[in-house]
C-alpha cells in the first residue's frame, strides 16, 4: 500500500528536510502534499487522500493547534495521524497536545530513526 504524507510547516527548509527523510525511509510512499500553515493544511486535506500529517506549531494564519482543533472538529483527528514536529519543548503543551488527539511529538531537530519508529509504530 502506498501511503500519502501531508507536511505543515512555513519554513521551505523544514518541508524539504521531513520530505527527503520520508522517501529515504523505506516506507511505500504515494504522494506528499505540503503546506505554509494550517489553513492551507486543511485544504490539502479536504482535496486530497492523507493518511498521516506532520505539523509545526507555530506558523503564520492558522497555527498548529488550531488546525489540530479544526482537524477534530472535523471529526478527521481518529482516522488521520498528527505527528508534530517542533522546537517547543513545554511538556504541558506536549500533554496538551496528545489530548487533544496528536500521536507523537518529534522535537527539532529530529533524528531519522526515532522519524522512521514513530512512522512505522502508527502505520503498522
Amino acid at each position: 500500500m502506498d501511503y500519502n504524507f501531508l507536511i505543515v510547516d512555513d519554513s521551505m527548509i523544514i518541508r524539504k528536510m521531513i520530505a527527503k527523510t520520508l522517501t529515504i525511509s523505506g516506507l511505500d510512499i504515494g504522494e506528499i502534499f505540503f503546506a505554509e500553515n494550517g489553513e492551507q493544511a486543511l485544504d490539502q486535506l479536504r482535496k486530497n487522500r492523507v493518511h498521516m500529517v506532520f505539523s509545526d506549531i507555530n506558523m503564520p494564519d492558522m497555527n498548529g493547534i488550531e488546525m489540530i482543533e479544526e482537524m477534530r472538529n472535523q471529526d478527521l483527528l481518529p482516522s488521520i495521524p498528527v505527528i508534530i514536529i517542533a522546537t517547543e519543548h513545554n511538556r504541558q503543551r506536549i500533554e496538551t497536545l496528545k489530548a487533544m488527539g496528536v500521536k507523537a511529538y518529534l522535537r527539532k531537530p529530529f533524528i531519522p530513526e526515532e522519524f522512521y519508529r514513530v512512522i512505522k509504530e502508527l502505520l503498522h
